[in-house]
This record gives C-alpha cells, sequence and structure tokens, in this order.
C-alpha cells in the first residue's frame, strides 16, 4: 500500500485509465482487489453515448459476507487507533482528493454523465467529507454528572457501532461515498461498501486514494453488484453487522428497513425528495430565477435535493414561467465531459422514459408546454430542459420524484395555499422558500415539513449541516455534527471518583 498506485492512476485521463486497466474494476476486500468469487463481470456505460467505458467485477452473497468477515477482522484495530490518528489519515484523503479533484471530476462526469462544472462541484463537495470528519473524529463529545442522589457520577461517552454497511446511488457517486465513509472512520467503524452498478469506478478510485492516504486494509471494503437486494441482504444477517446506512429511493429504503429489524441493526436513511420551490408574491423575481435553476438543474434535475414543485403567487406567476422557460430554453445540452455543455444526459434510457412518461401523463391532465418535452432524436440518454406550466393537482409529477430537467409550476393565492400545497407529499426532505421579508421566511418555515430549508437560495447541501428529512424521506442526519453520531453508540458508566 502506498501512493505509487494513485499516481499511476491520475497520470492519465480516466478514459484511458480504465481502457488499460488502471482502475481496478474488482471488488476490494481486505485492503486487496481481486475478482469476483464466480469471476462475473458487467460494463459500465457512458450514458451520453450508451459506449462501454469498462467492466467491473460482479459481487455475489459470498463476495459480501466475505468483506464482511474482513471488516469485522478489522474491527478492533481501527476502534483501538487514537482519534487523532483516524483524524490524520482522514485529513491526508481530503488532501489527495483535493490534488486531484479535476482528474475525479472527469471521471465522475464520464460514467455519470453530470457536465463537468457539477462533477468539480461534486468532487469538491465530497472531499470536504474527508476534511470535516477528520475534524470531528477529535471532537467526539462526552459528559460527566452527578446522580442526583448525589451518590455516584454518571459519566457518558461514545463508542464505535461497528461494522457498517454503506449502500450509496449513482447520482453522486464521490459524495455518497465520501459522506457515509468518512464518518463512519472517523467514528471508529469499519465498513463494506455497496456502489450503485451505474457508477462504481469513482468508488474502486476512492478506494486506491484512500489507501494511498493510509487507511488499513479491511477497514473499508467495496462490493460492486448488479443483484444488490440478496447480496446486501445477506451483509445485514452477517453476525458482526451493526449499521446500515442507505440513499435511495423511499421504495428500497422501506425494503430495506424490514431487513435490518431481523437484526436490529442501527439504520440511517437517505430517502426519495419531493421538493416545494415556493415564490411568495415580495419575492426578488430575479433572486427567486436564478434560486430554480440551481435548485432544479443541479445534476440536470437527478438529485433527491432537485425542486419538483413550483409554487408561485399569482402575482408573479407569469413573469416566473416566462423567465424561467427563457433560462431553461438557453442551456446548451450535450455529453457532460464537454466543456460547453451546460445539461448533461439522464443515467440511462430508462430514465429518460420515465421522465417522459410522467411530463406526457401531465399533458394529457392539462399541463401546458413552454418548451422541450420532445426526446430528442439523438444518441445518448438525453431529454430537453422542458417547463409545465398550470400543472393540474393530479399529475404524476407532482407525486413522484421527476429525477429529471422538468420544471412544473403551478399557481397560488396566498402563503397558506403555498404551505398546503408544499405539505401535500408523503416526502418531506428539503423545500425552497423565496421572500423579501427573511423575517415572514423564518415564521414560515416551521409550517413546512420537511427536514431542510433554503431560504432566499438555490442550494442547501453543505458538509458542516446536518442533511436528512422527516416523513417518508428518511431517518438520521448526515453531515454537520450530527453525522458522526450516526455511526456510535452512547455508553453510561455509573462510578464513583
Amino acid at each position: 500500500m502506498s501512493d505509487d498506485r494513485l499516481s499511476t492512476l491520475v497520470s492519465l485521463p480516466p478514459l484511458q485509465a480504465l481502457t488499460r486497466g488502471l482502475i481496478p474494476g474488482d471488488i476490494v476486500i481486505d485492503g486487496q482487489f481481486r475478482p469476483a468469487g464466480g469471476a462475473a463481470r458487467f460494463a459500465v456505460e457512458n450514458p451520453a453515448d450508451g459506449q462501454e467505458i469498462g467492466q467491473v467485477a460482479d459481487g455475489s452473497v459470498a463476495d459480501g459476507l466475505a468483506a464482511m468477515d474482513a471488516a469485522a477482522s478489522a474491527a478492533a484495530g481501527w476502534a483501538a487507533r487514537s482519534p487523532r490518528a483516524r483524524s490524520d489519515i482522514l485529513r491526508r484523503c481530503f488532501e489527495l482528493m483535493a490534488l486531484h479533484e479535476a482528474w475525479f471530476a472527469e471521471l465522475v462526469s464520464l460514467e455519470n454523465g453530470k457536465i463537468l462544472s457539477d462533477a468539480l462541484g461534486e468532487v469538491r463537495y465530497a472531499a470536504e467529507f474527508f476534511r470535516w470528519n477528520a475534524e470531528e473524529a477529535v471532537r467526539i463529545p462526552g459528559e460527566i454528572g452527578v446522580s442526583p442522589n448525589g451518590g455516584y457520577s454518571i459519566v457518558v461517552g461514545h463508542q464505535p457501532v461497528g461494522v457498517s454497511i454503506l449502500v450509496t446511488p449513482w447520482n453522486f457517486p464521490a459524495a455518497m461515498v465520501t459522506r457515509k465513509v468518512a464518518p463512519a472512520l472517523a467514528a471508529g467503524c469499519t465498513c463494506v461498501l455497496k456502489p450503485a452498478a451505474e457508477t462504481p469506478f469513482t468508488a474502486l478510485a476512492l478506494a486506491v486514494l484512500m489507501e494511498a492516504a493510509g487507511v488499513p486494509p479491511g477497514v473499508v471494503n467495496i462490493v460492486p453488484t448488479t443483484r444488490p437486494g440478496p447480496v446486501v441482504d445477506a451483509m445485514m444477517h452477517h453476525a458482526a453487522a451493526r449499521m446500515l446506512s442507505f440513499t435511495g429511493s423511499t421504495g428500497v429504503g422501506r425494503k430495506l428497513l424490514k431487513g435490518a429489524a431481523d437484526q436490529v441493526l442501527k439504520s440511517s436513511m437517505e430517502l426519495g425528495g419531493n421538493a416545494p420551490f415556493i415564490v411568495l408574491a415580495d419575492a426578488d423575481l430575479d433572486q427567486a430565477v436564478a434560486g430554480a435553476m440551481v435548485a432544479k438543474m443541479r445534476n440536470g434535475g437527478q438529485a433527491c435535493t432537485a425542486a419538483n414543485r413550483f409554487i408561485v403567487h399569482q402575482r408573479l406567476y407569469e413573469p416566473f414561467c416566462t423567465r424561467i422557460t427563457a433560462a431553461m430554453e438557453a442551456l446548451r445540452v450535450g455529453p457532460g465531459t464537454d466543456p460547453l455543455s451546460e445539461c448533461g444526459p439522464l443515467i440511462h434510457a430508462g430514465a429518460v422514459d420515465k421522465v417522459d412518461a410522467l411530463v406526457q401523463d401531465a399533458l394529457s391532465k392539462g399541463a401546458r408546454l413552454r418548451t422541450g418535452g420532445v426526446r430528442p432524436n439523438r444518441v445518448g440518454a438525453f431529454y430537453p430542459p422542458t417547463v409545465l406550466v398550470d400543472v393540474p393537482r393530479n399529475a404524476r409529477l407532482l407525486r413522484e420524484e421527476i429525477f429529471g430537467p422538468v420544471v412544473a409550476v403551478m399557481s397560488c393565492q396566498s402563503d397558506d395555499e403555498a404551505i398546503a400545497l408544499a405539505n401535500d407529499t408523503e416526502f418531506g426532505l428539503v423545500a425552497y422558500l423565496f421572500t423579501a421579508d427573511k423575517g415572514r421566511g423564518m415564521r414560515i418555515a416551521p409550517r413546512i415539513e420537511s427536514g431542510m430549508l433554503a431560504l432566499n437560495r438555490g442550494l442547501v447541501s453543505d458538509p458542516a449541516a446536518p442533511f436528512g428529512g422527516v416523513k417518508q424521506s428518511g431517518l438520521g442526519r448526515e453531515g454537520g455534527q450530527h453525522g458522526i453520531l450516526e455511526f456510535l453508540e452512547t455508553r453510561y458508566v455509573a462510578t464513583t471518583f
């Protein structure tokens, strides 16, 4: 384990590195890159053109269990490391990722499809989780108190929860890995990561980076697979399993929670969203439109935080619709790796099918099309930036995550109506609110059922802030001081001094 593998890896552009096999397309168990048990492999494609960029080992149940064994064997040694020692390794992970950020951004764009500016933003965001948790590792809280009867002291501390299973999605293949791995390592936990089959190479490249930073063998194990259901289920039922951290759809989250119940695993769930974007009558229109483009078009709308339902006061409704349509029409659609592209492809053809079905459903029920809405006749999983106005309340896209570049606008007559429309969903991840009166915004904020709210801005994610939702958008928090606590158990000792 040294910097040699990482230096060799980043010496070539990602596509050349993939072609030459420098990004290991294998399972990572106990610090070793190795083929899947049955030698099965699967192809990873660039969504911009459907071309294969490489093949990855297709992990089996046996591979998942072997990874759990490795994590269990490494657990005691890693937990015994001092907080400072763990912190120094995480800090080195940050430094290496910052040093090679352009390379990682190109890799993210290549296998995920997002435009280079979004990919670079993601890589920088991902690196910050290493830095933030390097700092949190040495600040794990504790308490000392006196029992009410004065007979003894109450000493409260925290200890690592243990072997953690981390399941990440394809839409942020770098950030969702570091947002889970970094706090797990900072807390003293070992882990098994199951990255999305659509984007496994970013996770595997991060494995090379982490070994170069000094992460010991067995502390981070990675099992790519096209059979996530049985593999993750087997890992959850492994005797050493203590924690499950999942980011993905609410439907899959429900199934995983049922499986986690068998082992009474501590569970953190970052699930689906249906974010409302509220524009009140006094909002600054320029600010609202600029915020809408950020909230909607980050990663081409393929984010759980993406604005899904635009609720605009009647006073600003037509001007907002006109301005947002012009902004969407102006976007240049193209491959993510093209520096001129402003809207890349969706992750695959199936995603295009889903987005188009939602748009056609809304149109069939009375929505009006301002721009887009027609699948382009071109290679790749592209869908045009689309604006729908006067969207009826029974349209599917008001109930389901769009996960694409579609703005769906409806009007409201009052603050109370806007709040009612915003809360009319089973989800509650994030909401966006625009008003010229911040006091008004702060009074409205508690009435909106969401775990996060962005007031007069289109971006809410920050490694220093607790990320998570309410209702069926999840359990627990990632990031901030709360993120590391998900990987810790509270321990109380009664004693006398």
